[in-house]
């Protein structure tokens, strides 16, 4: 499903990404995690298609849509723009002025997909940042696009409200044989719930099935300690 070979990424003579290469199979969660400034996000865009780079990036299959959730959202929070307008941009990729029954009907199931069958007719600038982070995934997910994306999807989000995020996420891939690529600070949610697992710290300190890819020494190599993930392997949760 997704096939990256000798990425790399330069920017203002900068190396951001350095020869990551993967190999990611069709209906896989990969979480991806490493330190700020470790190149997740520019990986993100790079699959996207939204970062120049040099090496290959392939998702199969080729030209299907992407859902996508980003790290920073670029919608003026004071628009006075409806929460069904913002999830109907997936379907009509563009700013819907008007919707009709049918597009609205699909946007109530997509936001009660997520929890938030509450926010239809909702401002945007009224909502807060777990809300918006649910509007967001409804967007992404509305058109059952066989790769989900998602940068730091939880960011903003309480522990509950993260966990319950998690879990659609989980349902929409197993409902949907989705592939899901999420960049994370949990490294509990990493080891515990992705299949696959990417360290990522400009170049790739480890990558395999989760539980394989992330252990101590991946940890010290990363961070040059163990805290970040001491709960992991202790028995206890960390949430970074």
């Amino acid at each position: 499903m997704i096939q990256v070979d000798h990425l790399s990424v330069v920017a203002s003579g900068r190396v951001i990404l350095n020869d990551v290469g993967f190999s990611l199979p069709k209906g896989a969660f990969l979480a991806v995690i490493g330190p700020n400034g470790g190149g997740k996000s520019t990986l993100i865009r790079a699959l996207l298609g939204l970062q120049p780079h040099t090496g290959v990036v392939s998702l199969q299959p080729e030209g299907a849509p992407i859902g996508y959730v980003p790290q920073i959202k670029t919608l003026d929070r004071t628009f006075p723009a409806l929460t069904e307008e913002l999830v109907a941009t997936a379907l009509k990729l563009r700013w819907p002025w008007r919707i009709d029954a049918a597009c609205r009907e699909i946007v109530s199931e997509a936001l009660a997909s997520v929890g938030a069958a509450h926010l239809m007719g909702q401002q945007i600038r009224n909502l807060s940042g777990g809300e918006i982070q649910r509007v967001y995934l409804a967007r992404a997910m509305i058109s059952t696009p066989p790769t989900l994306v998602l940068d730091e999807p939880s960011a903003g989000v309480d522990v509950a409200g993260a966990a319950d995020m998690l879990e659609c996420v989980e349902r929409f891939r197993s409902d949907h044989e989705a592939t899901v690529v999420m960049v994370t600070h949990d490294w509990d949610v990493a080891y515990h719930h992705a299949t696959h697992a990417l360290v990522l710290n400009r170049e790739m300190i480890s990558y395999g099935p989760a539980r394989e890819a992330i252990n101590e020494e991946v940890v010290r190599q990363t961070f040059g300690h163990e805290g970040h993930a001491h709960g992991v392997f202790g028995g206890g949760h960390s949430h970074d």
